[in-house]
């Protein structure tokens, strides 16, 4: 689907398609061939001379693919093809490229290049929508409206609340990237085994420079077969698939044609049905959910790929090329359809006022409740209000109605009390006030966001 001419811009994005592209992954692999270089020429592992031609003429070099791809296919790896290419095209200093180092070692170091990118792309568009959710939140932070447990009326709520929600999903989502990144963006230089012996006793100085020149963290010991940091970093980006798959799920069930409160962007033709020209489904809200669960499985692969076999993997390194990549790809195409449908939201006031006075009061009995309980005892009250409720259910009558058909309640409190009671948004809680600190939080990440890019 991520190649296909019809879907691919679907369930992801150019932009991210780019990052995982043959051509970013072989830069990524010479990116990584020519650090290494250097760094062993800074520390006089082989001649700074040869260092210097390989960084200067190695990224100019074209690459055989077709040859590429058939060494690929026989030796398994793209790694012993590559060197070959470049060695050949760079003289004699050909002979110094690929010092010291295993195939795992440049893999690993260009997976990780490329998530850099990636990881970068996918923080962008998540600042977008969590944006995008703080004007919803504060636009909507008093709109009253249903809110609904187990898909029935529950209590009110304000839509401010629930996109609020959306929104403190994201930016715990936010800080777990932020704090996955270090841990997962390392630089992999360990050697055969993992123990950098041949490259003597300036092993760890190899490495440190290595890691310099990419940019990257430098770990404290070979992750060849302890692959947690990625593990992290996926398990991250499934959250936030997630995450945005409950919007989608959310958007979905208020689209519905018997609730009707908000509905994603309309746009000629969009949600559209081939028989049935009243139909206007939920497009991007789909997609969000899809993406969810596909998600998952890539979580799932790279969990189970953890578990690999003495100093190097078998089949479980394999599994990490379709994950890492596929998740994502995921990630990004979810934060694209989410902002594109956030930021068009239709929300319907009137249908979320209307829903919400169809119980007649009913879904405030608990307010109801609370306010008698101080005259006639938090139990009596909640028997009162119960047959109450069933009385104004059974005669199809406002609820309000039916308290004053109750002596014990109509001689507890007087009728104007009572009706301010029966009032939905007379009962919205601290919703404005969780609104307000969810967006306070979102202020202070705008600001230290922008600190870091001014940084940077």
């Amino acid at each position: 689907m991520f190649d296909s001419a019809l879907y691919r811009d679907v369930f992801s994005t150019p932009s991210m398609r780019a990052v995982f592209s043959d051509e970013a992954q072989l830069n990524a692999y010479v990116q990584a061939e020519v650090a290494l270089a250097i760094a062993q020429g800074e520390t006089g592992v082989i001649p700074r001379q040869a260092a210097e031609a390989i960084a200067r003429q190695a990224p100019t070099i074209a690459l055989d693919s077709e040859q590429l791809k058939r060494d690929t296919e026989n030796v398994g790896y793209p790694i012993v093809g590559l060197v070959r290419q470049l060695s050949e095209r760079l003289g004699e200093s050909g002979r110094y490229l690929h010092w010291g180092a295993t195939t795992q070692d440049i893999m690993d170091t260009a997976t990780v290049l490329q998530l850099r990118d990636a990881v970068a792309l996918i923080e962008t568009q998540l600042a977008e929508v969590m944006t995008t959710l703080a004007g919803l939140a504060r636009l909507h932070r008093d709109t009253p409206m249903a809110g609904r447990t187990h898909l029935q009326q529950a209590l009110p709520i304000t839509f401010g609340h629930k996109a609020a929600i959306w929104l403190s999903a994201l930016q715990r989502s936010a800080e777990r990237l932020e704090q996955a990144r270090p841990r997962a963006l390392q630089a992999q230089l360990g050697g055969a085994a993992g123990t950098l012996a041949s490259l003597g006793d300036r092993g760890l100085d190899v490495r440190a420079a290595y890691a310099r020149a990419l940019g990257l963290a430098e770990p404290d010991i070979t992750w060849h077969v302890a692959r947690d940091g990625l593990v992290e970093l996926v398990q991250t980006l499934a959250v936030i698939c997630g995450a945005l798959g409950k919007i989608g799920y959310d958007v979905m069930i208020l689209m519905a044609t018997e609730i009707g409160e908000v509905f994603e962007p309309f746009s000629s033709h969009r949600g559209a049905s081939s028989t049935m020209p009243q139909k206007r489904n939920p497009i991007s809200s789909e997609i969000l959910l899809a993406n969810a669960k596909a998600s998952r499985d890539a979580a799932s692969l790279m969990l189970d790929a953890m578990v690999q076999d003495l100093e190097r993997a078998t089949g479980p390194w394999h599994c990490e090329w379709l994950a890492l990549p596929q998740v994502c790809l995921l990630t990004s195409g979810s934060l694209s359809q989410a902002q594109f449908m956030l930021s068009g939201l239709i929300v319907e006031p009137a249908a979320m006022k209307r829903n919400l006075d169809s119980t007649r009061g009913l879904i405030v009995a608990e307010a109801v409740m609370m306010g008698l309980a101080p005259a006639l005892g938090r139990q009596s009250a909640h028997d009162e209000v119960y047959a109450a409720c069933r009385d104004a259910f059974e005669r199809g009558d406002a609820l309000l109605d039916a308290l004053l058909r109750r002596p014990a309640i109509a001689s507890a409190l007087p009728r104007d009390r009572l009706a301010a009671l029966c009032e939905p948004s007379n009962y919205l809680g601290t919703a404005g006030s969780m609104v307000d600190r969810v967006l306070a939080r979102q202020g202070k990440r705008s600001t230290q966001h922008t600190i870091d890019i001014w940084e940077d």
